[in-house]
């Protein structure tokens, strides 16, 4: 009696969600979060390029410089606050584990010809492939970058070691902005991916796959 009780029964339906509610909150917080700073940095860009192109004034944020830096500190902030709860409770509920470990380059090499392919499966919304596995990595990895290089951008004479490490302020300059063209990169394709996968938004709203495809 008490091993039925405790023990699921075979072929029962698992009826968690697939997100859980702080990690759906917490994406798209970081998803505004990206949104604002990728438009106001276009415009803070254009203040002075360092490139042989400009962004076009429709799709920048903040009018002026001053105005564009003032929204690109506000999202700063969300970032790196909602960034670190985001990463905090994925590693202390074991989420990063479950979800993204283990990887290994046979099996991102065997998912990414799968997928160009067009037989990559997505039968089971809880689980990654490899190579879902290695993009969201890779964005974790990469906002770091971009926050450690706007610290030296921001903050440059309060973090001189972090500087040098950058190559120097123009050099980190060029790393910024490259590591958000990075993020841009993998925006565009996630939204390849949910446009191909619809349930996998409506997943990330509710927590939880429909019933129907």
């Amino acid at each position: 009696m008490n091993s039925t009780i405790i023990a699921p029964l075979a072929g029962t339906a698992d009826v968690r969600p697939i997100h859980p509610l702080w990690m759906r909150i917490t994406h798209w917080l970081n998803a505004l979060a990206v949104v604002i700073l990728t438009m106001s940095g276009w415009r803070i860009y254009d203040a002075s390029p360092f490139f042989p192109f400009t962004i076009p004034p429709a799709i920048t944020l903040g009018g002026w410089l001053g105005g564009a830096l003032q929204w690109h500190f506000a999202a700063m902030w969300l970032l790196v606050f909602n960034g670190l709860l985001y990463l905090a409770l994925n590693i202390f509920s074991g989420r990063l584990r479950r979800k993204f470990l283990p990887l290994s380059f046979k099996g991102v090499v065997h998912d990414l010809i799968e997928a160009l392919q067009g037989r990559l499966s997505h039968a089971n919304p809880r689980q990654y492939n490899h190579v879902q596995k290695l993009a969201y990595l890779f964005v974790v990895l990469d906002l770091i970058v971009i926050v450690l290089s706007g610290l030296v951008l921001w903050k440059s004479v309060q973090f001189p070691l972090l500087r040098q490490l950058m190559g120097g302020y123009e050099f980190a300059r060029r790393i910024h902005f490259v590591g958000m063209a990075a993020m841009l990169a993998f925006v565009a394709v996630h939204l390849v991916m949910v446009a191909l996968v619809p349930r996998t938004l409506l997943t990330m709203i509710s927590g939880r796959a429909p019933k129907t495809l």
